[in-house]
């Protein structure tokens, strides 16, 4: 096979395979040694027949189309690698007259990435960020750890703000019960807001062993639309009231929760990692600034194929985030009221930034000359051999040479995305 650049025309670029008729036959005869089962004959056990009396009983083409299928699919890649494509999507192919005995050739279009250039990408403003943590923030952070460490304990007494239900409840809408508006012993914080609005609020008060009747209008926009504004009645019996019994704060507790010997020290630890977290989020939200800038300061066109892949790339993101909250995707859009090619559609204008926005930032790196060094990566496999508790080597391999090369690329974009920041200018308020 011989691989020929024929040109570029914006993102799409067009080559050519030849192949002779030696290679040509070649294929047809490996075919029919693949195929040849497939075939019975008079007189010959199956899959015993020859090649020339198959080919006249059923066409002397009866084993081209997956002779250039075979051919196609290992001398495409050679293609690739020795032209230095990296198509975005599948190719359109064109091909010759085949016949037997003849030389044919296989002409291919295929999108590639644009060719970037960035300009003016030193000097993009960045905003000014003062990290401040108060006492009060310094408060908040330890009755969050307090509540977390609190005692759960039934009460004896009417229902409060912040008190945790168990109860029964039956849904109906004009009388008629509505399919998924009953549970049984299902717990619930009043104050949580995980309930229809108006709902938690109406069970203040209530003592375990009451039977009250409690009434909300779904919201004009509630997914289920056969339920969207409608008045619902909810007949509630209530199981148990509790609340949350909270530690004293004092330096029993900080020893209790921590590995701190005074509540004091447990306060400055809470400082420092408030304060970390600030700058951290600091960072990242300059960070996205400049990158924002940068996505606006340039336009270009990318290929769809580009768009279709970051698209599905963002729905399996999405589907990986709701496994672990133990959703489905087909649960979550039906949830949202919509569907996928609707959905698709929503991500299209997020997945176009994504993937400009990465162009971009590849093409800093190439220009600026920031590539992985060896210490980059040996820092990098140490840290997720860290995170997933094995050794270095070990991680290595299990990436194998294509999650290297992903590694790779991941610290360049990081390396410009630094650069990015470290040469943007503070913005003046």
């Amino acid at each position: 096979m011989k691989a020929t650049h024929i040109g570029r025309e914006e993102n799409t670029v067009t080559f050519k395979m030849d192949f002779s008729a030696e290679e040509f036959d070649q294929a047809v005869d490996r075919a029919y040694k693949a195929g040849k089962g497939r075939f019975t004959l008079d007189g010959f056990r199956k899959g015993k027949a020859p090649r020339k009396l198959i080919e006249a009983r059923y066409g002397e083409d009866v084993f081209f189309e997956d002779a250039v299928n075979q051919l196609f699919s290992v001398s495409y890649p050679q293609a690739l690698d020795e032209l230095k494509i990296e198509p975005v999507d599948q190719p359109d192919a064109e091909f010759s007259e085949i016949k037997a005995g003849q030389d044919f050739t296989v002409t291919l279009k295929v999108d590639v990435p644009p060719e970037v250039t960035v300009q003016d990408y030193k000097g993009l403003k960045k905003p000014k960020f003062e990290i401040s943590i108060s006492e009060e923030d310094v408060d908040k952070e330890i009755e969050q750890l307090r509540k977390r460490n609190g005692r759960i304990i039934v009460v004896d007494r009417p229902a409060k703000a912040g008190d945790s239900l168990v109860l029964d409840y039956a849904g109906s809408v004009d009388g008629v019960a509505f399919e998924g508006g009953t549970a049984e012993r299902q717990p619930l914080t009043i104050g949580s807001g995980t309930f229809i609005p108006g709902f938690e609020e109406q069970l203040i008060g209530a003592v375990k062993g009451e039977q009250r009747d409690v009434k909300v209008k779904f919201p004009e926009d509630y997914p289920e639309e056969s339920l969207a504004g409608k008045e619902a009645v909810f007949s509630c019996t209530v199981h148990e009231v509790k609340e949350t019994e909270l530690p004293e704060l004092n330096d029993d507790f900080a020893k209790d929760v921590s590995v701190f010997e005074t509540l004091e020290e447990l306060r400055q630890d809470a400082r420092k990692k408030l304060e970390f977290t600030a700058n951290d989020k600091a960072l990242y939200e300059g960070r996205n600034a400049v990158l924002e800038q940068l996505y606006d300061n340039h336009n270009f066109d990318i290929p769809e194929g580009m768009i279709r892949n970051e698209t599905e790339n963002m729905l399996q993101e999405l589907a990986q985030q709701l496994k672990y909250q133990g959703l489905t995707m087909e649960q979550y859009l039906q949830f949202m009221g919509k569907d996928v090619p609707g959905y698709k559609a929503e991500l299209r204008s997020d997945a176009v930034k994504r993937v400009k926005t990465r162009l971009l930032v590849e093409a800093v790196a190439q220009q600026e000359g920031l590539e992985a060094t060896d210490e980059d990566i040996e820092t990098e496999l140490s840290g997720m051999a860290a995170m997933y508790k094995t050794e270095p080597e070990k991680m290595k391999e299990m990436l194998g040479g294509a999650g290297r090369e992903m590694m790779k690329r991941d610290i360049r974009h990081r390396k410009a995305v630094n650069f990015l920041f470290e040469n943007a200018v503070i913005e003046e308020q």
